[in-house]
């Protein structure tokens, strides 16, 4: 997300959250691990906005004006099948599958899309509220972030919201809350500018563990750069999960690991 903060501020909260870990190190929440299994290929041109993970299909939503597109191919492999590219007005963002639909969010424009999945062709495109950062499913509602704390649910027939949840860490808001992904009835975020993925709570909001990816890409990260996390995808059938960044030459297939001890 190409979003004016200083970068100054983002090494604050990611210092700040670390230093949260290992002072509330002794409570409930989790910091997972991670071991990487399998690496795949990533071109580095993709402003990574949205990843998705469909019946050996790859979907992946880039932005920046003028460059923003919905990309379908075969994991492991660079070249694309589909590719739809956005009108340079339009900025892309997350992206999530809906039955046989992919719904492709973009960041101010309030629009949204809706392309069939099996060719990309444009079926609909409904307004929000908000600005789009990240897009989910939990099979009964769409799950849109904002930037903020709060995510939003709609209604995926209608496009209309039906409530909001505020989401908090120990009883605190956790903002920048980006790309998402609905895994095993939890809903993972990425906490933009972090090396952080929260796993939340559908029903409460609550932040019931953490994965630190940090040293997975082995390169600073930097906003003046572009190469933040983000991008998050599951494979329901094998249980595999995925992830990348923005600009990141690889896809990682990652298998996460308990917290270490005290």
């Amino acid at each position: 997300m190409l979003k004016k903060i200083i970068f100054s501020s983002l090494l604050f909260f990611s210092v700040s959250l670390s230093f949260s870990f290992c002072e509330n190190s002794n409570l409930e929440t989790k910091v997972y691990g991670y071991r990487i299994k399998n690496t795949y290929p990533h071109d580095r041109s993709f402003f990574t906005q949205g990843l998705l993970y469909d019946t050996s299909f790859l979907y992946e939503s880039t932005g920046l004006y003028g460059h923003s597109k919905i990309i379908k191919r075969t994991l492991g492999s660079p070249n694309p099948i589909l590719v739809e590219n956005l009108d340079k007005k339009f900025f892309g963002e997350g992206i999530t599958l809906f039955e046989n639909k992919i719904i492709q969010l973009t960041w101010k424009s309030k629009i949204a899309f809706v392309y069939d999945k099996e060719n990309l062709n444009l079926l609909d495109k409904f307004t929000f509220k908000s600005q789009g950062w990240g897009i989910t499913s939990n099979g009964t509602h769409l799950i849109i972030s904002d930037g903020s704390s709060v995510l939003y649910f709609l209604n995926p027939l209608s496009y209309k919201e039906e409530y909001r949840l505020n989401v908090t860490y120990q009883g605190k808001e956790i903002i920048n809350l980006n790309e998402l992904e609905f895994i095993e009835g939890n809903i993972y975020a990425n906490v933009w500018g972090t090396n952080h993925i929260a796993i939340i709570s559908q029903k409460t909001g609550n932040v019931t563990a953490w994965i630190d990816l940090t040293g997975l890409l082995n390169e600073p990260i930097t906003e003046l750069k572009g190469n933040i996390l983000n991008g998050i995808a599951y494979d329901k059938k094998d249980k595999r999960l995925f992830v990348t960044g923005k600009l990141w030459p690889k896809i990682f297939e990652i298998e996460i690991i308990p917290p270490k001890s005290n």
